[in-house]
């Protein structure tokens, strides 16, 4: 399996897991148009972030996972911050180490960029990926998200 940034050629291949991943949280996905649009902003290099893939050494393949990042920051430590937007994993890789290779990756973007830190939410009854985040070492934040819907998905 090869970790790294995804190319413009590889975003095809990703749309359908991410297609994957919005039905998981929001119960259906948006379409491969929209969703090519809006993910190919993250195709490095970009000013906005960056979309990791996990490809399968065998060729044709689907890729084993993906996460998505977005530069960000920290006005309290005053630093750059990489968020973890999305993680996942197709559900018959899990358990095999992909998720923490993309962890991993993801980290060292981080590092790389010289940002103080990776941050990232997940669903209170995602019990699955919270063991895989306090497996790698990750801390569990003691902050409230809250959100006001601003205007309707198209």
């Amino acid at each position: 399996m090869q970790v790294g940034a995804a190319t413009p050629a590889d975003l095809a291949r990703l749309l359908p897991l991410i297609a994957d991943y919005q039905g998981f949280y929001a119960g259906r996905p948006r379409g491969d148009d929209h969703n090519a649009a809006f993910f190919g902003r993250f195709i490095a290099p970009s000013a906005h972030g960056m979309i990791i893939g996990a490809f399968e050494d065998a060729a044709g393949e689907p890729p084993a996972g993906y996460a998505c990042l977005y530069w960000t920051f920290s006005s309290v430590s005053a630093t750059d911050v990489v968020l973890l937007n999305d993680l996942y994993v197709r559900p018959e890789r899990r358990g095999g180490g992909v998720g923490e290779a993309l962890l991993a990756a993801a980290v060292q973007v981080s590092r790389d960029r010289g940002a103080s830190h990776v941050r990232w939410f997940t669903s209170t009854d995602n019990h699955a990926a919270q063991r895989l985040y306090e497996r790698v070492g990750a801390q569990r934040s003691a902050w409230f998200e809250y959100e006001i819907q601003t205007a309707s998905p198209r």
